[in-house]
């Protein structure tokens, strides 16, 4: 009991803190909506000031109207497919070597300096560049656009596995060996539940950069897709579509986030850290 409570004749009862609670659960629920509800106004604003003219930013009703019409002609739902195919195929393609030759690189010296410094000089030439040489090898089709994607998943898995691994308490290892465990006991009762967390961390940011990649990849050889809807956006001078595909990259790149992030929190329920505290604090 708080000595502020007690009064000359007794005691007095402390006041609810639930009023407060629910101030805090409001306040932390409309935080995320602030910066977009802020951009949406300066967004208005430019245009009621003549700051931007429509031609160059259409009004945020216009945006809505486009998109409800290509919503309702189904032509942004084909776009929307092709793009979700895309991104699931080459994300499976990059992600899992990624974790696998990651394991190997984390666990074993010999193969990480066979495998890393070439992999570390992959990672520094930008998605762009390897457009014309994945069309080379591969044509327009669909293959070299899965290939790219799968190119830009693999690399940020691919590191952080391999430093999830090397991270790993090397005394833990040495206590399962002192047991008796063979290597494969080690990789699966010790290794690999030490470096998940940083193994998510490398799926989360694959996901990302694949995206990242889609967009590449769509915007020079394809027929279809979001990609596809920007340049044709900006060729027949339509601002309104380009708004209309990046708003959907936006959200879907955010809710595939979402996702993972739920499954990391949800595989990683044991974790007591700073921001699993936040994250639960009401």
């Amino acid at each position: 009991m708080a000595v502020g409570d007690l009064k000359a004749g007794g005691f007095q009862k402390a006041r609810p803190a639930r009023p407060r609670k629910f101030i805090r659960l409001g306040l932390g629920a409309a935080l995320p909506w602030l910066l977009p509800a802020g951009l949406l106004g300066l967004w208005v604003l430019s245009l009621d000031r003549g700051w931007v003219q429509p031609y160059q930013l259409p009004a945020p009703p216009t945006v809505v109207s486009t998109f409800i019409d290509l919503l309702s002609r189904g032509e942004l739902i084909r776009h929307l497919g092709a793009t979700l195919n895309r991104l699931l195929a080459g994300y499976l393609l990059g992600a899992a070597p990624g974790v696998l030759l990651g394991l190997l690189a984390g666990s074993s010296v010999g193969f990480r300096r066979f495998l890393d410094p070439t992999v570390q000089g992959l990672r520094a030439v930008p998605s762009l560049a390897w457009v014309p040489l994945f069309l080379l090898w591969f044509g327009i089709g669909e293959q070299a656009r899965v290939y790219l994607i799968g190119l830009g998943a693999f690399l940020p898995v691919y590191l952080n596995t391999m430093a999830a691994v090397g991270s790993v308490d090397r005394k833990l290892i040495e206590v399962a060996r002192a047991y008796g465990f063979g290597r494969l006991k080690v990789l699966f009762r010790v290794i690999l539940p030490g470096s998940t967390p940083g193994v998510l961390t490398g799926l989360r940011s694959g996901l990302s950069l694949a995206w990242m990649f889609v967009v590449a990849a769509e915007l020079i050889a394809a027929s279809n897709g979001l990609g596809f809807m920007l340049v044709e956006g900006q060729s027949t001078m339509r601002p309104d579509r380009v708004l209309v595909s990046l708003f959907t990259f936006a959200v879907l790149g955010r809710g595939s986030d979402t996702l993972l992030a739920a499954l990391e929190r949800r595989l990683l329920v044991w974790r007591d850290t700073l921001a699993t505290t936040q994250e639960e604090r009401p």
